[in-house]
């Protein structure tokens, strides 16, 4: 019903694509990324009128690349339900839909590639999350978080429906709502798919891939989920861009759902920044010739994978049954760092409001260990998390510096 409002907009991009277009084009980055985090979009909260308009933005997208619809019905749309948060610690029962955007390119190939990215964001605190000190009524725009990667996608769809070419594989492209209120809509879709799973050969997810940093290190999620991504990734690094592996397949975004249904994976992050989950991340922070780099670093890591049979699928760092009893029950409100050296986990920033706030844990603290659960990355953070319930409490151990402290985090 909202779909008048882009008219305009659809019309000035349908010179763009034309069937010439091949390459990766930073003014249509900036373009989907202005377009998405403008304030017209209100933060782009799941199932409130800033999301809704997204969505219908990304779906007249996917129509002018004339992808095929894949969503629940006959559109692009999978609708599901998200709960409401209760003000000042009300308890709401009530819940809102709203829908993740899915498009199709079938190439007649026996096997599919996912390329996701979640397009909420949280909307003017709709949901909480905000690192901002006082959040309410202000609006975050979140164009790294995740405008960065719904334009990637949307340039990923239109650079491999326009080439000409016919790859070995067929392309699914999803952009998923709920992951700021827990990788809702990625799960739905693994829970409720569109296409067969087991016809799925890998899933790329690309979340905050638009503030490639001075030192051009990309991080990279998921190698250890397939014996084939170390030497592929590895393959394509260039003066232009370093490359941080780890190993995971569980971690703070979409792909840990498609992970936990014996999926390989990978996560592209640029890295975090002083602007994550404030009203300050804005379309004209952008590093714009570096997300084109990382989508560039991605088509040719795409074109490997084509070329290859079947990817296998390897568990990390625990086997099936563990790494799927990760449930997040609670959480310490903390904006992890995806890089690890091992030697504990680095939070890049804290959550107004939240138990590690109150707790007095800051930014650039390491935490090394929970009660007994020894943390040595995200990975074993999260599954100590998992035997936690709300209101228990927990001793921390922090490296700060030189220093080592213990905390007591209430959940």
């Amino acid at each position: 019903m909202k779909r008048n409002a882009f008219i305009g907009i659809t019309l000035s991009l349908l010179s763009f694509y034309n069937a010439g277009a091949q390459t990766i084009s930073t003014a249509e980055l900036k373009k989907h990324i202005t377009i998405l985090a403008s304030d017209k979009m209100e933060g782009r909260g799941s199932g409130k009128k800033g999301g809704e308009l997204a969505a219908d933005y990304i779906s007249s997208q996917f129509k002018v690349l004339k992808l095929v619809p894949r969503g629940d019905k006959v559109g692009y749309f999978q609708h599901f339900e998200v709960k409401n948060s209760g003000t000042h610690g009300a308890v709401d029962t009530t819940s809102r839909t709203t829908k993740n955007v899915i498009g199709y390119l079938d190439n007649g190939a026996r096997e599919t590639i996912v390329i996701g990215a979640h397009y909420d964001h949280l909307g003017m605190r709709h949901d909480g999350g905000s690192l901002d000190t006082s959040p309410l009524g202000k609006i975050h725009n979140g164009a790294d978080d995740n405008a960065s990667g719904v334009a990637g996608v949307l340039e990923l769809a239109k650079y491999y429906s326009q080439n000409k070419e016919r790859e070995k594989v067929n392309f699914l492209f999803i952009c998923f709502s709920g992951e700021e209120m827990g990788l809702l809509g990625s799960k739905y879709f693994t829970d409720h798919p569109t296409i067969d799973l087991s016809k799925i050969d890998c899933m790329l997810n690309m979340d905050m891939v638009g503030r490639l940093p001075e030192n051009k290190t990309l991080i990279v999620s998921g190698v250890g989920t397939s014996p084939s991504w170390g030497g592929i990734l590895r393959k394509y690094e260039s003066a232009n861009l370093k490359v941080s592996f780890d190993s995971s397949g569980i971690g703070a975004s979409d792909h840990t759902s498609f992970y936990l249904k014996n999926i390989p994976v990978l996560h592209f992050f640029t890295g975090s920044h002083n602007d994550y989950h404030k009203p300050g991340d804005d379309a004209d922070k952008i590093n714009y010739i570096g997300e084109q780099t990382v989508l560039q670093y991605i088509i040719q890591v795409i074109s490997d994978v084509s070329a290859m049979p079947h990817l296998a699928f390897t568990h990390t760092k625990t086997n099936s049954n563990q790494s799927a009893s990760v449930s997040m029950k609670v959480t310490m409100g903390i904006m992890p760092s995806y890089a690890s050296d091992g030697n504990g986990l680095k939070v890049d920033a804290v959550s107004e409001n939240k138990p590690a706030k109150r707790a007095g844990v800051l930014a650039g603290d390491v935490i090394v260990a929970i009660d007994d659960h020894k943390i040595t990355d995200l990975h074993t953070y999260m599954e100590a998390l998992n035997f936690y319930e709300k209101g228990a409490s927990a001793q921390v151990k922090i490296r700060r510096g030189a220093e080592t402290v213990t905390l007591t985090v209430q959940f």
